[in-house]
């Protein structure tokens, strides 16, 4: 989720200051003159946010709870349903502070609590001039929208509610609902919401560091896909695993999410140029080329190895895409994203098959073997395929195309958020264990957590 704003990058020789997110077709405004609410734009982020919502209810409802077995569907699906419920509140309290205030390098401060002056600007029903995020860095240019604080502030939930969701696809089968809800309001304030400062906020430590990440490639896929593994090697394999036959119950329910995902993601990738302009159209064209590509590449892969194309193989191929391209959607032309996406694609999986066997852990639902690696293997070729112009501006002409030192930057930024990812979730972990415990017993694990945590289940 890029979020109009300056960079440096540091360490290398040639570095210069990106204007990574400058909304292009944003008017010039005088220098004591607040910036206009611009209508075409807010009418473009008020779908695009409903877009993004709509990926994680209903679409990843739908795409996990296709995946497990019969008696797990119902709290599969709840768990989407409450992490969307549980964030909002965290994020409308204090996640959007931490996130998106001044602060320094590694998180914001509490100037906006309970959305605490977000209607300042308010009269007579109307925002008086659009929403600016001051740097408070000497040197670094403040972030400046043409929609309305409170707007922005609900696209930004919008993506912290699908990252901690993510995760649960890792855990899937085996989980309290009671550690589930305690793990992911912990998780959200104290992992998700510094972590986009550091990336989004133009104080942020990534983003002074020239660190390139349009719309979430560190701080979603890999934020979740680490969280996830972790989740899933601390909880441990679910009961039969890997001798107990856990096909899906129904891949009809996972197709329609992965494609309620598919048409949600332009709000995800367009919508994070925070504006209707060239930087979003070039997001949603090389969004759509790179699913498509990794969806072939791992339908294909999948039938050079075992003989047959699967339905759940490609639609997790799409999904694949869709991670991959995330960080480089706002700096990529239609020629890399192709690349980028038949990479995802292949190297997806091979981690969602061949590496998870390799290493032994249950990773239920690929939210390490999709959203981690895809991450990781976005982020790194978004410092290959760069284009210059469309990260340019007036100040800085040449962008950040790229080239060696931004991948260097870009593994930097990759390595910094599994670190971060892993360690927190550990230690909320380890919280949640102490005080409600993580996993249901053998008993209950074998009778379904639909009926066990939720008295109900599908006939």
């Amino acid at each position: 989720m890029i979020r109009p704003r300056l960079t440096w990058g540091l360490g290398a020789p040639t570095a210069v200051m990106l204007a990574t997110v400058m909304l292009a077709a944003a008017p010039a405004f005088a220098d004591d003159a607040p910036p206009k609410i611009d209508s075409g734009d807010t009418a473009w982020m008020l779908a695009s946010t409903a877009l993004v919502l709509m990926m994680t209810i209903p679409g990843l409802a739908l795409f996990y709870a296709g995946m497990v077995r019969k008696k797990n569907i119902l709290a599969t699906m709840m768990q989407s349903f409450t992490i969307c419920c549980i964030v909002t509140i965290v994020w409308m309290v204090a996640g959007y502070s931490i996130a998106f205030t001044t602060g320094n390098a590694f998180m914001g401060d509490f100037s906006r609590i309970l959305l605490h002056g977000i209607a300042d600007h308010i009269v007579k029903g109307n925002d008086t001039q659009a929403f600016v995020l001051a740097s408070g860095v000497k040197d670094v240019a403040d972030m400046a929208t043409t929609i309305p604080e409170t707007v922005y502030m609900m696209f930004q939930m919008t993506f912290a509610i699908i990252t901690p969701a993510l995760i649960a696809g890792a855990f899937a089968d085996r989980m309290k609902f009671s550690a589930m809800c305690l793990f992911m309001a912990l998780w959200s304030l104290f992992v998700y919401s510094p972590i986009a400062h550091m990336e989004w906020s133009p104080s942020g430590y990534w983003s002074m560091a020239g660190v390139l990440d349009f719309a979430g490639g560190t701080v979603v896929h890999i934020n979740a896909g680490v969280a996830g593994l972790v989740c899933a090697l601390v909880l441990g394999k679910r009961a039969g695993y890997p001798t107990t036959n856990m096909a899906p119950y129904n891949l009809a329910y996972a197709v329609i999410g992965a494609s309620l995902l598919w048409v949600g993601w332009f709000g995800f990738n367009a919508g994070s140029a925070v504006a209707a302009n060239v930087r979003a159209g070039m997001a949603m064209a090389v969004t759509q080329i790179a699913t498509a590509a990794a969806a072939l590449g791992w339908m294909f892969a999948e039938w050079i190895a075992k003989g047959k194309p699967s339905v759940l193989g490609a639609a997790s191929g799409a999904v694949a895409g869709l991670v991959a391209i995330t960080p480089a959607s706002g700096f990529v032309l239609p020629g890399g994203s192709i690349v980028i996406g038949v990479a995802a694609g292949v190297g997806c999986f091979w981690a969602a098959t061949s590496l998870k066997h390799m290493l032994g852990y249950d990773d239920s639902l690929d939210c390490f073997g999709v959203h981690g690696i895809g991450g990781i293997i976005g982020a790194i070729l978004t410092g290959v395929f760069s284009y210059g112009p469309l990260t340019a501006t007036d100040a800085t002409p040449d962008g950040s195309p790229g080239g060696m030192a931004q991948v260097i930057l870009q593994c930097e930024g990759v390595l910094s958020t599994i670190v971060i990812s892993g360690v927190g979730t550990l230690i909320i972990l380890m919280i949640c264990k102490a005080t409600t415990g993580l996993r249901v017993n053998d008993e209950e694990e074998q009778e379904g957590l639909d009926i066990v945590l939720h008295g109900e289940q599908v006939f």
